[in-house]
């Protein structure tokens, strides 16, 4: 699978992209509402190892790395959760390196994703999970067109400590069918 878009590919993460993906992805303090903070290069490599070769496949995440469409420098990477038996549901996550943070990448990598997840897999619903003080994640949610549908109380145990856990979703038909995920 790959998706382009005006500045960007999406495509599924491979070894090589390991030295890359640790140097942002262990930065604990651009990460602190991250799950996963790698510890070292062994642990990404891992990661990648357990990435399925499937894409789309019920009950598994897949993930994605984004490229700069001319460096081909990596810029994060969106982990993509086929939720259910039935394939009809997705949750989505999206780490970016904090250089590349604030300048419209997230919006337009996941604006085709999403597109992607309605338009081709015909999915019905995308979720996404975040941390009430992840204010960046919260707006970047609602610019796309997210709506909050939950907030769990102390629901997540997270960093040794139980933490809030907010739920935005977007259903297909909510989708405008005239997203341009390429401008």
């Amino acid at each position: 699978m790959l998706l382009k878009t005006q500045r960007l590919h999406i495509r599924p993460i491979q070894l090589e992209d390991a030295k890359a993906v640790f140097a942002y992805r262990s930065d604990a303090i651009a990460n602190k509402y991250q799950s996963w903070v790698p510890q070292s290069l062994a642990e990404v490599t891992a990661f990648i190892k357990r990435n399925p070769t499937q894409f789309n496949l019920p009950k598994t995440w897949f993930q994605l790395v984004l490229t700069h469409k001319i460096s081909h420098e990596i810029l994060g990477d969106i982990g993509l959760h086929f939720i259910d038996e039935q394939g009809q549901q997705a949750e989505i996550g999206c780490t970016l390196d904090k250089k590349f943070q604030s300048q419209g990448y997230a919006t337009e990598a996941l604006k085709a994703i999403i597109d992607h997840l309605f338009s081709i897999l015909k999915k019905h619903r995308i979720t996404a999970s975040i941390d009430p003080n992840n204010t960046k994640s919260i707006r970047l949610m609602e610019r796309l067109g997210f709506r909050k549908e939950a907030h769990h109380i102390e629901s997540y145990f997270f960093k040794g400590e139980w933490t809030d856990d907010l739920i935005y979703a977007l259903l297909a038909r909510e989708w405008p069918k005239d997203q341009n995920p390429n401008g």
